[in-house]
């Protein structure tokens, strides 16, 4: 039956996970993680206390060696929202590192501490049998957008798939070292960021919290690889920018990286731009949710084209459908449509919730409620959400995606949010949330309003400018769209 670690059998001479100063071998790793696999195998699911440690790795692994789900948890949850996980998930027990002091729903469970000393008798990998490709490999819970978080249950085929898919597109080998400061409580951070290493047997450099000069030292010291989010790479295009010794530094660094990945959100054309033009390098996007794992990518062989998310993976079918939810034939790089998804990579279900996972599919394709174009060469566009994203005024269905990167060319902007709000004559009326570039005169509202016009066109201008000191921004960087429209 396949594995989804295959290198953890041989168990290769060479760092498998680096955490600051603190460095753990495959042949340590596999002892740890068997060790603590035959202490939980009878767990029916396990919560993980996910840190941004070593611990969270072992334990991660170590549950699916034994072939037990893991639950994340963000260590920033909220009370409210981890009762409700819990009770929706009921996990047997959950896994700390030693000392977590955990909070209330969590403290009351079974405890099962990860340690990072390995027994001399530590068994050896394949103890014991790995179940199935279609059993749970995890329970991931969304945001909650329409109500309490939805627990999305991924199979084992659908993180082994995306992750050689990945393989596929980036060339990503065992030779590669992932440099990374993502959460290692979701998708991003934890399928890709650290089992994406370990099945192809490379390495994962964790820098604990990001920072560009912990970048920088990361990738002069062997890092091929980098996965950031947009505001990650704002931070390091504004550094490249400054100039200077550090700028100089960080240049450098990046030109010597193999791949430079951003995620989860749109990375804006102006920060694509700015780190393209001090390092020669190009920053690579890539698309997917926690409900399908990953969708499209820019392709390392393909060609580049800033501010697209590349083409479908070698096993994910994509489409584009219209308000009827008819297939758009159209590749124009201008009409719009909604994402829809089937393929190997796609979730089980939404734990305990028949109806809504139901709701989700369209004959067997997964609704993304992303709204995209797609050109002649088969390259995606991610507008926006289809509920919060898609603006419909005048009669145009407009996407805020486009005015947001527009305004960020504008050099009195540093960042930008663009949504709908109700509007008697237009429908919806196009209302932009600007934060000014520090250190600057704000620009004028219609200013700014005259900048899209021009740039794009004019049903596209911002009937509404607001300035604020900051956009709401989740753990993974992306707006909260939904703070701004709702105050």
């Amino acid at each position: 039956m396949p594995t989804l670690f295959p290198h953890l059998h041989d168990a290769p001479a060479k760092p498998a996970l680096h955490f600051d100063a603190r460095v753990i071998e495959y042949g340590r790793l596999v002892g740890l993680a068997n060790s603590l696999s035959l202490r939980i195998a009878d767990a029916g699911r396990v919560a993980v206390w996910a840190t941004s440690s070593p611990y969270t790795c072992v334990g991660v692994l170590a549950a699916l060696l034994a072939g037990v789900p893991v639950v994340p948890v963000n260590p920033r949850i909220g009370t409210r929202e981890l009762d409700h996980i819990v009770s929706d998930s009921t996990p047997d027990l959950v896994l700390a590192a030693p000392g977590d002091d955990l909070p209330g729903a969590l403290a009351a469970l079974p405890r099962v501490d990860v340690e990072l000393t390995v027994e001399e008798t530590a068994p050896p990998v394949g103890t014991l049998p790995e179940p199935g490709e279609d059993s749970p490999a995890f329970i991931v819970y969304t945001s909650g957008t329409t109500g309490p978080p939805k627990g999305v249950v991924l199979p084992r085929r659908a993180v082994a798939g995306t992750l050689d898919d990945l393989a596929d597109a980036w060339r990503w080998t065992g030779d590669d070292v992932l440099v990374h400061a993502l959460p290692l409580f979701h998708v991003h951070g934890l399928i890709l960021g650290v089992l994406g290493p370990l099945r192809r047997g490379g390495t994962l450099r964790h820098l604990g919290r990001f920072s560009p000069e912990g970048v920088a030292t990361a990738l002069e010291e062997g890092g091929t690889m980098m996965f950031g989010v947009p505001t990650m790479y704002h931070r390091l295009a504004e550094v490249l920018d400054a100039g200077g010794a550090d700028g100089d530094r960080l240049a450098a660094a990046l030109r010597g990286a193999r791949l430079l990945v951003s995620g989860s959100a749109a990375l804006p054309l102006h920060d694509h731009e700015r780190i393209t033009a001090a390092t020669g390098r190009r920053v690579v996007e890539r698309y997917g949710m926690t409900e399908t794992l990953m969708i499209t990518s820019v392709r390392v062989d393909g060609e580049y084209r800033a501010g697209t998310v590349g083409v479908p993976l070698r096993s994910v079918d994509v489409r584009l459908v219209d308000e009827e939810g008819k297939r758009i034939e159209e590749s124009d790089g201008e009409t719009v449509g909604e994402v829809q998804v089937r393929g190997p990579n796609l979730f089980i279900e939404y734990l305990g919730r028949p109806d809504a996972t139901a709701d989700a599919f369209a004959g067997g394709w997964f609704r993304t409620g992303d709204m995209a174009t797609r050109d002649a060469d088969g390259c995606y566009r991610i507008v926006g959400r289809k509920a919060t994203d898609l603006i419909k005024s005048g009669g145009y269905k407009i996407g805020a995606g486009e005015i947001e990167n527009c305004l960020l060319g504008h050099p009195g902007v540093a960042e930008a949010a663009v949504v709908g709000e109700p509007d008697p004559d237009l429908g919806e009326r196009i209302v932009a949330w600007v934060v000014p570039t520090e250190g600057q005169e704000p620009p004028d509202a219609e200013e700014l309003a005259e900048h899209v016009a021009r740039q794009l066109a004019p049903h596209k201008r911002p009937r509404v400018v607001r300035f604020t000191d900051s956009l709401p921004r989740n753990d993974m960087g992306k707006v909260v769209k939904r703070a701004l429209t709702h105050g």
